[in-house]
């Protein structure tokens, strides 16, 4: 499936050499995959000399092996132990911009209580003894939901952890095998229309500005083909842009929303435009920037946990500004469009 170098070059103008560079991206064809479909469909990378091919994968943690051994050259993930450990175990990758952040009215990882449990759901020391669902131990979910239990003075071991799929939450809030779950979108909003649960509170107002998800490059690509990574990011970073200007009001309800749900309708499974006008968007910083706090917190926590098999790892040996920080200069100060 996939070539064994990285970055592939082939005739044709733009790109390095001369050519046209090809990119191998990984995504889980999510709604916070957003910037690089319109990136794609806008034709942002294209100008940049840059051809992308898509892999799809069925969750993030899978591509981890691809990216280190250069198979992928940039992969969408989630901060998590297991990706710490894949570093501390010498896989080569760097986390290079924002893919999906809580600012406030972007809480799209909500806390949903079943509809069975919300009549006597009074606030967050109503977790206590309860089963929460989480898409896998480690994830920056479970430091999402450890800081929910501080609100009210519990701790990460004072709930019942459920490890499920995002997409099975809506079944198991049906059938009542839960009793919570910190669900993402377009999950989260299906799971309510449904009648299956309530939304408690948005990610934005549990953990606000946390840094959910991100961009990797692999290490061959971010040092080898630097500067078709940098051309990469400035169109990246052009959709984000683009991406930005659909967001009105905690809803993809701006200038240009309904172009961008066009496109997240055929690029992802969910067909429905009107679920994504109903839903809660993730947030993307327009400059591609990180949340170097959120990202040491959530490290702290797997380590409080036992979960990372090296205290060797730090932040700053994962992170890589240079990237957006390049881009962003090149495409000037970002202007939000007028709210009509």
């Amino acid at each position: 499936m996939f070539a064994a170098s990285g970055c592939i070059l082939s005739g044709g103008g733009g790109g390095q050499s001369g050519g046209t560079a090809t990119v191998r991206v990984g995504t889980t064809n999510s709604s916070s995959d957003a910037p690089f479909f319109i990136g794609d469909k806008k034709g942002y990378f294209e100008e940049q000399g840059i051809k992308v091919e898509f892999n799809s994968f069925d969750s993030a943690a899978k591509m981890i092996a691809p990216l280190g051994n250069g198979d992928l050259d940039v992969a969408a993930g989630a901060p998590s132990a297991g990706l710490y450990n894949a570093v501390a175990r010498g896989v080569d990758f760097k986390m290079v911009a924002d893919k999906g952040s809580t600012p406030a009215g972007y809480g799209y990882m909500p806390l949903l209580v079943t509809s069975g449990s919300a009549s006597s759901f009074d606030g967050y020391e109503d977790l206590e003894g309860m089963k929460v669902a989480e898409p896998a131990q480690g994830t920056a979910t479970s430091s999402t939901l450890n800081e929910a239990l501080k609100k009210a003075g519990l701790s990460y071991d004072d709930v019942e952890h459920e490890y499920i799929g995002f997409p099975d939450h809506v079944a198991a809030l049906e059938n009542g095998s839960i009793d919570a779950s910190l669900t993402t979108e377009p999950s989260a909003t299906r799971a309510i229309q449904t009648g299956a649960a309530t939304r408690f509170a948005g990610t934005d107002e549990i953990y606000p500005d946390q840094q959910l998800a991100v961009v990797l490059y692999s290490g061959q690509f971010a040092q080898d083909d630097a500067e078709v990574a940098r051309k990469f990011m400035v169109g990246y970073l052009r959709a984000v842009r683009d991406y930005n200007d659909a967001l009105n009001n905690g809803k993809l309800a701006g200038p240009n929303a309904e172009e961008v749900i066009s496109i997240l309708t055929e690029f992802t499974p969910v067909k429905d435009a009107g679920l994504y006008q109903e839903m809660t968007p993730n947030g993307v910083d327009p400059n591609g920037e990180l949340n170097l706090d959120s990202l040491e917190k959530d490290l702290q926590f797997f380590k409080d946990e036992g979960l990372l098999e090296s205290d060797a790892v730090t932040i700053d040996g994962v992170v890589d500004t240079s990237f957006v920080e390049a881009a962003s200069e090149e495409l000037g100060p970002y202007e939000k469009p007028e709210e009509g």
